[in-house]
């Protein structure tokens, strides 16, 4: 349903965990939220939520190849980040965007656009496994 309702097809990494193991729960930092979890109006989390799921967001290409640098790393904040799914939230205005569409499909990026910027992360099955090996 999610998949048509976005026209979009879901990295098969994120899929098979969606149906082998949870839509959401345990993972890093905050955890994984669900696809259709419903979030605090309140918190930072709501806002990100609500931009992934506006009209043709995340059926968009998304256009990184690699990192962005952030203003704590004389770059800046405003870059774009269609074609991603907020899949966790860090802190502090912090988030793991899942890459749904274009040449990097499947990576978690770590958006941190007040300091580090948009960073390349490993595919979604690596990146939870490696969170469980800490665990």
């Amino acid at each position: 349903m999610f998949e048509v309702q976005h026209a979009v097809r879901l990295p098969a990494s994120y899929r098979s965990f969606l149906a082998d193991v949870a839509d959401g729960g345990a993972g890093p930092d905050y955890g994984l939220v669900g696809l259709m979890e419903e979030v605090d109006d309140e918190g930072a989390l709501y806002d990100v939520r609500e931009e992934d799921r506006r009209a043709g967001f995340l059926s968009t290409s998304f256009p990184h190849t690699s990192e962005w640098p952030g203003l704590g790393r004389e770059g800046n904040a405003n870059y774009p980040v269609e074609g991603s799914l907020v899949i966790a939230e860090v802190g502090c205005g912090m988030f793991h965007r899942l890459v749904i569409t274009g040449s990097n499909a499947g990576q978690v990026w770590l958006d941190d656009p007040d300091w580090g910027g948009f960073t390349p992360g490993p595919d979604f099955r690596d990146w939870y496994s490696a969170w469980l090996a800490t665990t």
